[in-house]
């Protein structure tokens, strides 16, 4: 398990804990599309399991290579990720 943080200034009490999981057999990379000056973006193993911080309201694109072109799976909505404590 891998736990990341973004070191931009925006506080931890502002960020949520968010989890995502490869569930596939294929390497993935992973970012967040829809925050203004947020970069976040990693590449996920497969069977790996990712915890990250993030601001409310993420929304988590994840993509796959085939033949080399990235290619979209699936846009997630950050509540769907969301770890609930």
């Amino acid at each position: 398990m891998t736990l990341s943080a973004n070191l931009r200034p925006i506080t931890t009490s502002s960020q949520l804990l968010y989890s995502y999981i490869n569930t596939t057999s294929s390497l993935q990379v992973i970012q967040i599309v829809n925050i203004p000056n947020w970069h976040f973006e990693r590449v996920i193993f497969p069977g790996q399991r990712l915890l990250f911080y993030a601001p409310p309201n993420t929304d988590l694109e994840v993509q796959t290579s085939y033949f080399g072109q990235a290619i979209l799976v699936k846009k997630i909505p950050g509540v769907q990720l969301e770890v609930k404590q």
